[in-house]
């Protein structure tokens, strides 16, 4: 009798798996040969072009069956095991409009596809929909400014931080639609960021990391800048001076807008006790895509005649090469009622403790509360090498609590989460944000696991930046849409307090209002 149950299973899972067999080799059959132009093409437009394009981030274009036929094993490889295309953020929390379409039917024509030789298919079978990547942009700008010339990047170095001046295409206040950077050689933008400033002309700062690990900051030239006020003009006057800073304990600091100007931030901080923002129009990683403020029914104000600041952190990649990194802005059909802000708090956690070495879960945490009525729309998790993961959890003044994102971080895709719907928050709600690092030997990105790592800008170092975008009435500035009070206010300052007094000159900040 068990004899029989057996020879019974095992017809049963033979005849199973003849037909399954039957159900792939189908696929071999001319009738229902899956082919690049007609099956496959239209994945990729949908799913994988925006990045894999020339000039995108992705290390191969897949525009055409030329270029994409090398790569379809790998193809295979990268659907099945859901590397592709990059998504970080837990599925039970949040819904995002920017989330992968790819379906399992998608990833059975692709397997498919790659399993029965690859074929390119009839021309006639290509989509006459196919999206237009206009010279490489993923939006269609209306008004494009570049970097004044292109910037040389070295083939070794722990990297740079410099900033670019651009004159405003603006003449007057203006409300764009959408924003995107783009840089001229992706391989070596770490993250660049658009600014707005005002004021007159100073000297534009690089911000290097030496040997011994301190931040060195050197002037390059006059060129078209500004500044944004007494705070920035500080941060001007202390470039003017062209010091280099050669203490090894201002390495810790940093996270935000250069050097100089978290020295200022802190200084800041000191006085009013509150936390600092910094104002980002745009902001780019690898991996990142551009904001479209449309889908909120708001937009962003550009004011006229303002100098645009360009921030871009780079780092080496081995070989010498050249980058002009380029802006894009689409224009608003009409004004605006509310606009999009995106909130950058550079100080939410307490940045004095290094992460020990070894730690695999070091965790921080930092909270904000909105001051004032919102509604919450994206997120973009930003940290460096040993960065793990990120949540974003909200307390509502009724107690409720309602966690909006938590998201595994990569370096090399640092995604920006757009709500399908945004949330709405009412003054008083906080914001808890939870970060952890990962300092082991299971890192595979981490350059040194057995030594601590300190908080600052450069990739060597680590960041905890939770940023976050959200629509307000037309008039609203960060600082008065959430406060936070910053981490370690009565511990050392980043420098010694003479050096800090020779380098700082500067009234108070005025208050915030």
């Amino acid at each position: 009798m068990t004899r029989y149950l057996v020879l019974v299973l095992l017809t049963a899972m033979t005849a199973i798996g003849a037909e399954e067999v039957s159900r792939t080799s189908s696929t071999a059959n001319p009738n229902t040969l899956v082919t690049f132009n007609k099956d496959v093409l239209p994945i990729l437009e949908n799913n994988c072009q925006s990045c894999h394009r020339p000039g995108g981030i992705g290390p191969m274009s897949l525009l055409t069956y030329e270029t994409t036929r090398p790569w379809a094993k790998a193809i295979k490889t990268a659907v099945v095991s859901k590397k592709m295309p990059p998504w970080f953020a837990d599925s039970h929390y949040g819904d995002f409009r920017n989330a992968p379409k790819l379906t399992a039917t998608d990833i059975k024509t692709l397997v498919a596809w790659a399993d029965s030789g690859s074929s390119e298919g009839a021309a006639a079978d290509k989509t006459s929909a196919a999206p237009q990547w206009k010279d490489g942009w993923r939006i269609k700008p209306d008004i494009v400014v570049s970097m004044p010339q292109e910037y040389r990047v070295g083939a070794k170095g722990e990297g740079e931080i410099k900033e670019f001046f651009i004159e405003s295409p603006f003449s007057e206040d203006t409300w764009v639609s959408s924003i995107e950077i783009r840089p001229g050689d992706p391989s070596v933008v770490h993250h660049a960021i658009v600014q707005i400033l005002e004021g007159t002309v100073v000297r534009a700062n690089v911000s290097t990391q030496g040997p011994n690990g301190a931040v060195v900051t050197s002037t390059s030239g006059v060129t078209t800048a500004a500044v944004v006020n007494e705070k920035a003009a500080a941060v001007a006057a202390l470039q003017s001076r062209a010091i280099a800073v050669s203490d090894a304990r201002f390495a810790v600091v940093g996270q935000g807008g250069g050097a100089y100007s978290d020295i200022i931030a802190r200084n800041f901080e000191r006085q009013t006790g509150v936390g600092a923002f910094m104002a980002m129009e745009a902001v780019y990683a690898p991996g990142t895509q551009p904001l479209d403020f449309r889908y909120t029914d708001s937009a962003k104000l550009i004011p006229g005649g303002k100098p645009i600041r360009l921030e871009v952190h780079y780092t080496p990649n081995g070989k010498v090469t050249m980058d002009k990194t380029m802006v894009g802005f689409t224009l608003a059909k009409a004004p605006a009622k509310r606009q999009f802000v995106i909130m950058a708090p550079e100080h939410l956690v307490d940045i004095r403790k290094p992460i020990p070495a070894g730690a695999a879960n070091y965790e921080t945490i930092g909270e904000l509360t909105f001051t004032r009525d919102a509604d919450l729309a994206w997120f973009m998790p930003h940290m460096h090498l040993r960065g793990k993961d990120m949540s974003y959890r909200l307390i509502f003044p009724d107690g409720r609590e309602q966690t909006v994102l938590k998201a595994n971080y990569n370096f090399h895709w640092q995604l920006g989460y757009e709500l399908e719907k945004p949330i709405k928050v009412t003054k008083g709600t906080r914001m808890v944000v939870t970060a952890h690092h990962d300092n082991s030997a299971n890192n595979s990105l981490n350059p040194a696991p057995d030594q601590t790592v300190s908080w600052g800008e450069m990739t060597s170092s680590e960041m905890m930046l939770p940023w976050f975008g959200v629509i307000v009435d037309r008039d609203a500035k960060p600082e008065m849409i959430a406060q936070y009070k910053p981490g370690d206010l009565d511990g050392p300052f980043p420098m010694p307090p003479a050096q800090m007094k020779k380098l700082i000159a500067s009234p108070a900040p005025p208050p915030l209002k």
